[in-house]
């Protein structure tokens, strides 16, 4: 495979125009390609391509489709990340909470490896997990001003203090290193089993780092994924080989979850957000159904109907 060299602003425009794509204004895509980058923007060409293999767009395909594809794309990524962060509050507060309650709120009560699972392959995993943890008080306790007040005042920092310096990542690997009767304690306030709940938790932690960072969202696939739920049953999402094609590990999977681990209004309003980008992109593109892209998001095409599911 030969290396890829530099190319200036009119060579990508002349490649993108050789693949067949149409340009009717080459400054403002020029300006478009400077500001967000081909590489990002050329990431959605498989949309409108004819196969992967002659590599050319659909025949009336325009720059501004790809570019309008590309703005839905980042413009769903921060509804969604929106939304991760108010899931990831939630469960910060609700560990803290337990933990707290139970073991006690100094750091050398609640980061005892004794309050944490016991068996014996999870050893190593506890002792990373909570050497995590007392890094992030290193590293962090003397950079925000809530454990700043903390520590300058009483000398500790309680749990509900320092979830708020842990990485979303390191809050999903202290759930796993929980004790079986404190998992299912938080579980149960979603409705849900503590495997299950496992599996949300590293799905919101994927998402979120993908949505924080602005990779490509909407072919985006986990290698996890979620059990079946109602939602597919209901929905009658298409099966191939008995697993449904929608809503196991991809975007719509996380709108499952959001389903369970949101209030009503705030999935409510998730859905019309959500819902209204679509119907905009709707309008901007010709060349592909909208249900094509729909289908390649994750998404089935009667997909609002999850908000009418008790």
């Amino acid at each position: 495979m030969g290396s890829k060299i530099f190319k200036t602003l009119d060579e990508q425009v002349e490649i993108l125009r050789n693949k067949g794509l149409i340009i009717e204004n080459p400054e403002t895509t020029k300006d478009v390609l400077f500001r967000e980058n081909y590489f990002f923007i050329n990431g959605y060409r498989h949309l409108f391509m004819r196969s992967n293999k002659d590599h050319q767009f659909f025949p009336g395909t325009t720059f501004e489709e790809l570019y309008g594809t590309f703005l839905f794309d980042r413009r769903i990524r921060n509804i969604m990340f929106k939304y991760i962060l108010i899931i990831e509050n939630n469960i910060k507060s609700k560990i803290s909470y337990i933990l707290s309650k139970k073991y006690g709120f100094k750091e050398k009560n609640y980061l005892d490896p004794k309050n944490f699972n016991q068996d014996s392959y999870r050893t190593k995993q506890v002792h990373d997990v909570l050497n995590k943890m007392k890094r992030q008080i290193r590293v962090n306790g003397k950079q925000h001003s809530a454990t700043v007040h903390y520590l300058s005042n009483y000398g500790y920092i309680p749990m509900w203090i320092l979830v708020k310096v842990l990485s979303f990542g390191i809050v999903s690997e202290l759930y796993c290193i929980l004790k079986p009767e404190d998992q299912l304690t938080l579980s149960e306030n979603y409705d849900l089993d503590g495997e299950t709940l496992t599996i949300y938790l590293t799905l919101l932690s994927n998402f979120r780092n993908l949505c924080a960072h602005e990779d490509i969202l909407y072919d985006h696939r986990t290698q996890r994924k979620i059990p079946d739920t109602k939602y597919h049953y209901l929905l009658n999402i298409e099966m191939t080989d008995d697993e449904y094609n929608f809503g196991k590990n991809d975007l719509y999977a996380l709108v499952i979850i959001m389903k369970q681990m949101l209030t009503n209004d705030e999935f409510r309003q998730l859905i019309y957000e959500v819902g209204y980008e679509i119907d905009v992109l709707d309008g901007k593109v010709d060349t592909v159904p909208l249900n094509n892209i729909l289908n390649k998001i994750g998404f089935p095409d009667n997909w609002r109907e999850i908000i009418n599911i008790e």
